[in-house]
């Protein structure tokens, strides 16, 4: 598997420049955009004024045991059990965990909810599609998850088993980045998710997911996803969290692949 020198892209990243916030209508000073992965599809967004959201937390042994992730909201796209452990998430004793669940009720063929409400200086929508290319006869239902903040759009695709249709496109709209399933076998695997990064364009970032590493095997590796695409636009980190930047001089969209642990603990692993 590649591993790319990309130090000068983590500067940019660190140093990079956001948009200011123009859904809200709040005119306050804001932060950067980060993003934080978790192994499998588990993301922490911290918004430009420090609302945390996550997606699709889990508990999966492999990846070790969760300590210190706080989030203030968690959207859950499905209900497989590696993707709803909201337990794993710690809250401080002044707020409440906001948890939406892409699906109504506690089954995989559970119909959609249908959620577009505001959780701090957030947006947070869903669109239903599905689990596989059946229609959800095989795997049921799946919601993507779109967040709007700090004039970004991003795009959590959940476990999507197909390639989207024009309606899906419609109901997502243009985004600015995306979190994308690579793994096959329970999701759509490399070369479909190409397909679907065609289909959504997004225009600064692509965050690949639920795909096997050195810990986790049960999906397929990364590779396919990234075999033939430009290396210009692959960035392979050694840390577990980046800084969102719109800096003219990166590429775009440019495909970031995040260690699942922060890099303290992955050079710990890496010495048993």
């Amino acid at each position: 598997m590649r591993r790319l020198a990309f130090a000068s892209f983590l500067i940019a990243c660190t140093l990079g420049l956001v948009a200011s916030p123009a859904w809200t209508g709040d005119d306050k000073p804001a932060g950067p955009i980060s993003i934080s992965y978790h192994g499998q599809s588990f993301f922490i967004l911290t918004t430009p004024k420090g609302t945390k959201i996550a997606f699709d937390p889990h508990a999966i042994l492999d990846y070790g045991r969760m300590q210190g992730l706080e989030a203030d909201a968690v959207c859950i796209s499905h209900n497989h059990n590696d993707h709803t452990r909201h337990q794993v998430l710690n809250v401080e004793s002044k707020r409440k965990l906001k948890i939406f669940m892409g699906l109504k009720g506690q089954l995989l063929k559970s119909d959609w909810s249908v959620i577009d409400e505001t959780v701090g200086d957030a947006r947070i929508r869903n669109v239903g599609v599905y689990h596989d290319d059946q229609e959800g006869l095989q795997r049921g239902k799946n919601s993507v998850f779109i967040i709007e903040t700090g004039g970004w759009k991003i795009a959590h695709l959940g476990d999507l088993g197909h390639l989207l249709t024009p309606a899906h496109l419609k109901r997502i709209g243009p985004v600015d980045v995306i979190m994308i399933p690579v793994g096959g076998i329970y999701t759509i695997n490399g070369s479909e998710a190409k397909k679907v990064v065609e289909q959504l364009k997004p225009k600064e970032y692509i965050f690949p997911m639920h795909y096997g590493t050195k810990v986790f095997d049960a999906v397929l590796p990364i590779d396919e996803f990234l075999d033939d695409q430009d290396k210009r636009k692959i960035a392979v980190s050694d840390e577990n969290v980046i800084t969102l930047n719109k800096d003219a001089t990166r590429p775009r969209p440019l495909i970031v692949q995040l260690h699942y642990w922060p890099k303290e603990a992955a050079k710990k692993e890496e010495k048993k």
